[in-house]
């Protein structure tokens, strides 16, 4: 699609130069001319009066796109074990399959990793993609890039979802860019266009203060991964049955320009938000690094973790694995409570769908108000001592009831 001016109908008014948010028109011998800097937004059409501005289509083959089928979901595993995140990939993507009427799939990549296909099956795959290989074994971008393309061109899904893990923000975008396609980042809610069936990818965008919704129109598969922590984890069932198909891996030591030597696990304490029931998460409201402690024994009662917002991250009060929002770990708990945190868009982005949120602020018009199902308005370091205190003793109050039950 290309924007051309009709010189015969342009009146050189300049309106077009105005709108234009590209300087992509200049004007020659009083006429509007389109340069190389042109998107083809078309806030030029809307403001020329003359209708002297058009869009062109160009004379470039559109791609066949009625080859392609079903939804896939890269089964990303470690040392044999799958990643959380495809259980949530595996429940959103059984929406999207049902949808359209496709099936769901999974394409699992390493080696010696067959029991892993009866899981994914359990957990709502139609099919698998078994791709193995002694190459396979530990992740390389280039040898996982290599074997996803090549199955995407052989097979040609309608969709491809992966999570925004390391390795998936890795691999995605080489396997993106070598099957023609777009790619959508960081997805926090994917929806199907009810009149053709395009796939609609939402994330945040200019620093979390909106939410785009994407289209692929034109090529395929139609692309995105997806935060940890944003979608609902589909339900096991070991009594489905579902198809395993070998993918045939042509994979040699020359394809690979890296070698994984070894792999060396930190020996710092990470904390595992994702997978967290209850998240207790301190803010700068605390106003000393020392006010985590005092988190950590609410968290360590309620069974939960700590975490905490990015400013005081920045402030070096708590590692970077504890950080909640958009630049950290989009989480879904169960309960989340937020101590001492005003509430910023770009931290709410990555809690507002927890299930409950109990919010402690000094400040009644705190936004983090605006989201939370319960709120108290007071100083952190009076509140959480007294919600400990009422947990302590209801505590005592079920262990006394417990033993007049068992004397009788």
């Amino acid at each position: 699609m290309a924007v051309v001016v009709l010189q015969d109908k342009c009146k050189g008014c300049k309106l077009c130069l105005k709108a234009c948010p590209f300087e992509a028109i200049d004007m020659v011998d009083k006429l509007a001319v389109i340069n190389e800097k042109c998107t083809a937004c078309g806030a030029c059409i809307e403001a020329c009066p003359f209708n002297a501005i058009i869009k062109e289509e160009n004379d470039a083959p559109k791609k066949d796109l009625s080859a392609y089928k079903n939804v896939w979901v890269f089964a990303e595993q470690r040392e044999g074990k799958i990643m959380p995140v495809v259980i949530e990939l595996l429940g959103e993507g059984r929406k999207l399959a049902d949808e359209i009427g496709t099936d769901l799939c999974a394409i699992v990549l390493g080696n010696n990793i067959e029991d892993l296909s009866k899981e994914l099956i359990a957990y709502g795959a139609d099919k698998v993609y078994l791709a193995q290989h002694e190459l396979l074994e530990k992740f390389t971008t280039d040898g996982y890039t290599k074997v996803i393309t090549d199955a995407i061109n052989e097979i040609k899904p309608e969709i491809v979802l992966l999570g925004a893990t390391h390795i998936g923000r890795d691999l995605a975008p080489r396997v993106a860019a070598r099957v023609d396609t777009g790619l959508t980042a960081d997805c926090t809610k994917l929806e199907i266009d009810p009149e053709d069936k395009k796939i609609m990818q939402t994330r945040p965008a200019f620093g979390g203060n909106i939410m785009a919704t994407i289209v692929c129109p034109n090529h395929r598969p139609q692309m995105s991964t997806v935060r940890p922590g944003v979608m609902d984890k589909a339900h096991r069932d070991d009594s489905r049955t579902g198809e395993v198909i070998e993918i045939d891996v042509k994979l040699s030591k020359e394809d690979m320009r890296t070698e994984v030597v070894e792999i060396v696990k930190t020996k710092k304490e990470m904390v595992s938000l994702t997978d967290a029931d209850v998240i207790v998460s301190g803010g700068r409201g605390l106003g000393k690094p020392e006010g985590f402690e005092l988190l950590k024994q609410l968290a360590d009662k309620l069974g939960g973790v700590v975490g905490a917002s990015r400013a005081t991250v920045d402030a070096g009060w708590i590692d970077h694995s504890h950080q909640v929002g958009q630049t950290g770990t989009t989480v879904k708990p169960k309960i989340y409570i937020a101590c001492g945190i005003s509430g910023a868009i770009q931290h709410l982005a990555g809690m507002q769908s927890s299930d409950i949120i109990i919010a402690i602020n000094k400040n009644a018009n705190a936004p983090i108000f605006e989201v939370a199902d319960f709120g108290i308005v007071g100083d952190l370091y009076d509140v959480v001592p007294a919600l400990m205190d009422a947990l302590d003793r209801a505590e005592d109050l079920v262990e006394a009831l417990k033993e007049v039950a068992a004397t009788e």
